[in-house]
Parts: structure tokens; sequence; C-alpha cells
């Protein structure tokens, strides 16, 4: 006999732990959370470090992409977490939220209520922040956010590059000005992760109205005419059957939301008949859209062993263990990503086009060049802000256990190429300014043999990769294309939304862990009636 939920939530990633522990403060709403993958257990999860050790391996789907035409048809590695707590579990910590001119455009895009006016509320509540307050910032939300306690001497000396080169210091780029280069402050609370597993659902659990199944792979939607009941899903033993009185709430993120929309039968009418799947809603949107930040890294060796790389070496790295293990302080503490900047490739936009990471380390992430072995290195990696490309998800096969077709079609808009290729110069030219130059004995990719425009345009083609921020692949809308509406129902369904960075009507100018939260946020609010 199945089980009946309330509501029930497909996906335990950023927005599905923050919907799970707002819909369960009510103690007479049933709330059940399925997520894949499996507890948040693993001790790398928990500490900043681990996040680069964690873009391949169990805790991610082992995605790639199908071959990119405009980066030299190479099928690129496509880190999405698999493990409770999803991106937020695995991902470099970074906060940053865009600026508000990218919420007022979803407005223009059909998303009525999501200017910024509308949702900084959410930020704010979500916000837990140890160091800045005021109008920009909340301090008493569950997402912890802090300063990195001590950031390594290269990442100081990047940013001071940043300001050699003419990018003035910025000690918040959450606040009224993004432009400039900082320190990030990440998703940290006492020098530990702070997830969205950590910080919404962890406290949530303790309530008996809320149930979580880990290791259940949702099949399908099921339907009943053109309202959502439930969900069937497998688990290592068997196929089980779960209903939901109120609410289907599908947060599975920008890949899989599309695919189990598709193996559901909600889609294009035409790819869902050449899989044999039955249509319940034709909804040409669904896996289209997608977009991502397409990063390319430039690597430098270092003179010395300045950077994290020195704690590749065991004596070290038990070192920088024991130093944790007893005063929760040291390398461990750094999130590798410690440094960045918001800056501009036509100085003429409004607002920054391009954004930098810095890495005190080289190779820290599958597929990014490394040094010498034996050298320590840095890092930089930039992209363009809002890329005019397009890509999809769609079926490989009506088998859920199938990985999708995923294609962010990379580079397909010549301005994408030309911005990016302005943020490879850009990192060469700060990776000149002597508070880095110091340190670094030579560039080592792109090397210098790499001069023409055409030159550096071969190198983004041929070393860019996701920078593990998939959007806007069952958008919100108002238009024959859109997904979900202002208020995340699916169009044309009844009892069946999605509260996920699928819906952003397109992709903000940084790092999307945060704006997720907000939506999921805003979405609770939504469904309770109180936005």
């Amino acid at each position: 006999m199945a089980r009946g939920f309330d509501y029930v939530i497909v996906g335990g990633g950023s927005a599905g732990c923050v919907l799970a522990a707002r819909l369960s403060e009510n103690p007479a709403t049933r709330v059940c959370l399925i997520e894949a993958g499996g507890r948040d257990t693993h001790p790398l999860i928990h500490v900043p470090v681990g996040f680069a050790k964690m873009t391949t391996g169990p805790m991610t789907w082992g995605l790639t992409t199908v071959p990119q035409k405009h980066a030299n048809n190479r099928e690129i590695p496509y880190a999405q977490a698999r493990v409770l707590g999803g991106g937020s579990s695995i991902n470099a910590e970074i906060f940053t939220r865009g600026v508000p001119a990218d919420y007022d455009r979803w407005v223009e895009e059909g998303a009525t209520g999501w200017g910024f006016k509308d949702i900084q509320k959410y930020f704010l509540r979500s916000e837990g922040n140890t160091i800045l307050s005021g109008g920009w910032h909340g301090t008493d939300g569950p997402l912890g956010v802090s300063n990195v306690p001590d950031p390594n001497p290269t990442s100081l000396a990047f940013v001071q590059s940043c300001q050699e080169f003419g990018i003035p210091y910025n000690p918040d780029f959450n606040g009224s000005v993004q432009e400039g280069a900082g320190i990030y402050q990440t998703t940290t609370r006492n020098n530990r992760r702070c997830s969205a597993a950590v910080g919404y659902l962890r406290p949530a659990l303790q309530r008996p109205n809320l149930t979580l199944i880990t290791g259940g792979l949702v099949l399908r939607v099921r339907f009943e005419g053109t309202r959502a009941v439930g969900v069937d899903y497998a688990t290592a033993g068997a196929t089980e059957v779960i209903r939901a009185e109120s609410e289907v709430i599908i947060t599975a993120g920008a890949i899989g939301t599309p695919k189990l929309m598709l193996l559901s039968g909600v889609g294009p009418a035409a790819h869902l008949q050449s899989h044999g799947i039955k249509v319940v809603q034709d909804l040409p949107g669904v896996g289209q859209n997608l977009t991502d930040h397409f990063g390319i890294d430039i690597v430098a060796e270092l003179k010395g062993h300045e950077s994290l790389d020195r704690y590749n070496k065991l004596p070290w790295m038990m070192w920088a263990g024991v130093e944790y293990a007893l005063f929760k302080s040291g390398p461990v503490t750094s999130n590798v990503v410690e440094g960045g900047a918001f800056w501009y490739a036509d100085r003429n936009a409004p607002t920054p086009d391009l954004q930098f990471h810095f890495l005190c380390g080289a190779g820290a992430e599958a597929g990014v060049p490394s040094v010498p072995k034996g050298s320590s290195g840095v890092t930089l990696n930039s992209y363009t802000l809002r890329p005019k490309s397009r890509g999809s998800v769609s079926l490989r096969s009506a088998d859920p256990r199938d990985t999708p077709l995923v294609d962010p079609n990379f580079l397909a808009e010549p301005d994408d190429l030309r911005i990016s290729v302005e943020g490879v110069k850009t990192s060469r030219e700060i990776f000149s300014q002597p508070s880095l130059a110091k340190y670094i004995r030579e560039i080592r990719h792109p090397d210098q043999s790499i001069r023409t425009q055409a030159d550096f345009e071969a190198y983004a083609r041929q070393y860019g990769r996701t920078s593990y921020h998939p959007v806007s692949s069952c958008r919100m809308g108002q238009d024959e294309m859109a997904v979900v509406d202002p208020n995340l129902r699916v169009r044309g369904l009844d009892g069946l939304r999605i509260c996920d960075s699928s819906v952003m009507p397109s992709l903000i100018g940084s790092n999307t862990n945060a704006p997720t939260i907000m939506i999921g946020e805003k979405a609770a609010d939504l469904i309770r009636g109180n936005a």
C-alpha cells in the first residue's frame, strides 16, 4: 500500500533541503523528501578544502556532455551532485548572489514577482553572516556565511595584482557594488561547510512530520488525468509508490528535473513519442534553454611552494590534518577557491560581464591542467557572466537509470567566445602584475606561444569547461516555451511544481547556490500562501 504525505519533494539538493525544512515547520503538514544519493556522511563534505576531491566520484552522477560542436567536439565532464545537500555539499562554497539587475531582468522575461525588491527578503532570510550585516545581509538565517579565516599568501597576492591591473578592491561582492577584487565569503560556519543539508535539513529531521528517504531513485511522477498524485521510486530492493495529497515538488536540479519530467510524460510530444513514452502534457520547453557558465583556466607554476599544493605531500598533509583536528585552523579551512573578481570585457557594460575565481593550487579539479610533478602552482578561472548560448537536456532512452543527453552548447554565440577570450587575456595580465609575478616561475597554460586572437580563441575552445552552474532547463515565464508560471506551477497540470535552478528564466551573473536557496525560500512561501 502506498504511503501518503501532503508534499513529496523529489531531490535533496539545495532547494529540496530548504523546502523540506520550511514546509515541515507546520506540524500538521506531512512532508517526504526523496534523494537518489546517500546521506552526507563523508568527512570530505564537511571540511572546506574537501571540494577539490569531489568534482568526480561516487557523490556525482558521472555525467559528460555530448560532443560540444563549438568546443572542438569535446565531451566535457559535467559534475552534478548525487548526495544529500546536492551541489551545496560538494561545491566550492562560494557565496555570491548576482546584481539586482539580474532579477529585474527575470521580470522582463515573464517572471512576475521575482524582481530584486521581491526576492531580496528571501536572500536575507536565508543568510547567517558572521561578519557583514545591514541592508544587504542577513545574520540569523540557516545558511552560515563567513570569511576564509587565513587566506593563502598567493590569494592575497592575487587581490593585490588585480588592483595593480586596475580592478579596485571590493570587500563585499554581495553589497551595493559587485565590481572589484577580493577574498570570497564562503558558505561555512565554525570552519566547516554549511550546506543546505547541514543548515536547513539537519535541524528539521527531528520533526516527526518529516520523512527522509535516501538512495531512492524516482522513476516517474504519477498522474491521474492531469493531476500529479505521487511518484514511483526504486531502492536497492524494490520499487515503491508514494502518494502526494497536496503537491509533488520537483527539486532535482537543472539536469535531473527535465529528465524526470520527460520520463513522466511531460515535455515535447515528439521527443516523448520517439522513446515510447505516453504524453501527459505537451510542453515544448522542458529540457530546452539550458544555460551554463563556460569557465576557462590559466595555470602558473610557482618558484616555491607557497600554494596549497605543498599539502599534496604526505608529511605536510598529515600536519594539516592534525592542525585542523586539534585547532580547527590551517589549510583545511580553505575552500581552495579563495580569491575572486568581477570585471569587464566591455567597459560600456552596465554591470560586470566577467567573473574570476583564483585557486591557490593547480590541478585541483578534474580536467584542469596542472604543473610538473613536484612543483606547486596556482590557477585563475574566468567566464562570461551572462552567456547567450542555449543548450538542452534530452533523454537517451526511456530507462530512468540511463544518463540524459546534456548539451550546454558552449560558445555557440560569437559574443560568448569574444568575452571569454577577454577573460583569458585579463587573467594572464593579472598573473603578470608585480604582487603575483614575484611568486611565479612560468605561466604554463596558456604558454607564451598563445599570442594572437585566433590563438586565444583556440585555447578557449580546447580548455573551457563547465563551471557547475546549469540553469533554465524548465524556465519560468508566461510564453509558450515556459515550463512553469511565476508561482512555479507546471503549466497545464495540477499538483506539480518545480522549485530549483531549472526555473531561472536566465542565468544570473554569479555563482548559483545562494540564488537556488533563495528560490527554495520563496517557493515555500508560495506553497504556504505567504508570498
